[in-house]
């Protein structure tokens, strides 16, 4: 077995970033990370309002057991009291959660934070707050997961990709979000995204495995296309 990457340098090499619920509708939670995971997934968000916290717990135990032999990421949503609970390794937290710095006291000294940014003043705050580790844009393009959110479009992400390069290894890493699957993906990647999260892309998907496949993939072969980020990917493993 590979030796298990530290926590900051699997965040850096990380490309695709799914969020899922519980699966509860399909029960078949444990086949449908295992197949995501092995089709390239790095991070994997939970994220399902209203679950108990035993429940959540049980879910996100079920989840890193199966993300270790991949060293996937298994990210908390919103909740640090969840997240020390579970002493996890990453905390996702949108505009109107708790605040980083705060949220930071539950984790452990290892811990990641991530931030949900919609415009350019939160993208800009998000690089500038010491407790924010990594940050998300979007949603680049309308999306049932985020009704409420007017798209920020692909402005947004071409100014994150001129404010944190992907490629600077002092910079944050980011990720685009928001309607990005097979047909949309190359847009973001155009605009300077070399990491997406992706939701229905991947949890609709009739083969969710080979849809998680098709966008690492792919974004796999930006990274290649590009000799900053192969250059970069040395960095992030040598640490």
């Amino acid at each position: 077995m590979t030796a298990l990457m530290g926590i900051d340098a699997r965040l850096k090499l990380a490309r695709l970033y799914l969020c899922t619920d519980a699966r509860q509708e399909q029960g078949d939670l444990p086949d449908f990370l295992e197949a995501v995971l092995a089709g390239g997934v790095d991070l994997v968000q939970i994220r399902q309002k209203g679950m108990s916290r035993a429940d959540e717990l049980d879910v996100l135990a079920l989840a890193r057991r199966i993300a270790m032999p991949y060293q996937g990421l298994v990210v908390v949503n919103d909740s640090p009291a969840v997240a020390g609970e579970f002493r996890a390794d990453v905390l996702h937290l949108g505009q109107d959660d708790e605040k980083p710095k705060r949220a930071r006291r539950a984790l452990h000294e290892w811990a990641k934070i991530g931030m949900s940014t919609h415009d350019p003043k939160q993208m800009r705050a998000a690089i500038s707050d010491a407790d924010v580790d990594y940050f998300c844009v979007g949603p680049v393009w309308q999306t049932p997961t985020k009704p409420d959110y007017t798209p920020a479009g692909l402005d947004l992400v071409r100014a994150a990709a001129e404010a944190a390069p992907p490629s600077d290894p002092g910079a944050k890493p980011w990720f685009a979000i928001g309607g990005i699957a097979d047909d949309t993906v190359d847009h973001v990647i155009e605009a300077g995204a070399r990491r997406v999260v992706v939701v229905r892309a991947i949890c609709d998907a009739a083969d969710p495995g080979a849809a998680a496949r098709r966008l690492k993939d792919r974004l796999r072969q930006a990274w290649r296309d590009d000799p900053a980020m192969e250059a970069y990917s040395i960095r992030a493993v040598q640490g």
